[in-house]
């Protein structure tokens, strides 16, 4: 299982999740629903408190690494996010394919996804910068070959900032999942590259208004 981390920028702070974000995040979900329309985000204490323990138990099976994002103008927890779908190429191949268990230390490839806001966090910059520690970890720390960020398809304000990031658009996959809305969710996926994360670095710090030190 890698490390837990807790990332810093000058925006937000991405904590471990945890049960002690429950009460936070029970009142960021309830600001504005009607921002999930295409975002599945668990709907009072007892969902959220489902919702914690089960990305904490997929946490400790290594195949997920969830945060609580922190507003550091608020001191609040205003949402979470997650590195998710660890995979670990190192080692000798698993078999029979699809057995569960870490190979290596560090993932190979991740997702980013299961991101969301409450309203007054939406707009202010938290997603973006959210997104650059996320990548920022996964590729300098772990050195992975490839993220992978994906969307509804009808979802265009998260296509949009996706793609604002630089990603690569790799198609749609139709019929893909449950939808949040319980329509049957085809998914526009994307990626990010090993070999493209300087240029999406640099891209991601001008939109940042960060400057690098010499």
């Amino acid at each position: 299982m890698p490390a837990l981390v807790t990332l810093s920028g000058r925006l937000v702070r991405l904590e471990p999740l945890s049960l002690a974000a429950v009460d936070d995040l029970v009142a960021a979900a309830s600001e504005d629903r009607s921002t999930y329309t295409f975002t599945r985000v668990p709907n009072g204490r007892d969902e959220v408190v489902s919702y914690v323990e089960a990305a904490m138990a997929e946490q400790a099976e290594g195949r997920t690494m969830p945060f609580a994002i922190r507003w550091l103008h608020t001191d609040r927890v205003v949402g979470a996010t997650r590195l998710m779908h660890l995979e670990y190429w190192q080692g000798p191949m698993p078999w029979p394919p699809g057995t569960r268990g870490a190979v290596g230390d560090v993932p190979s490839v991740a997702d980013i996804g299961y991101t969301w806001l409450g309203a007054g966090a939406q707009g202010t910059g938290v997603n973006r910068e959210s997104k650059f520690l996320l990548l920022s970890h996964a590729f300098e720390t772990w050195n992975v070959h490839r993220i992978t960020l994906k969307a509804d398809v009808r979802n265009t304000r998260s296509r949009a900032a996706i793609e604002a990031l630089g990603a690569h658009f790799d198609g749609v996959r139709r019929a893909d999942s449950r939808g949040a809305d319980n329509t049957v969710r085809d998914t526009a996926f994307y990626s990010i590259l090993n070999s493209e994360w300087p240029l999406v670095r640099e891209r991601l710090l001008m939109r940042l208004g960060l400057v690098e030190a010499a």
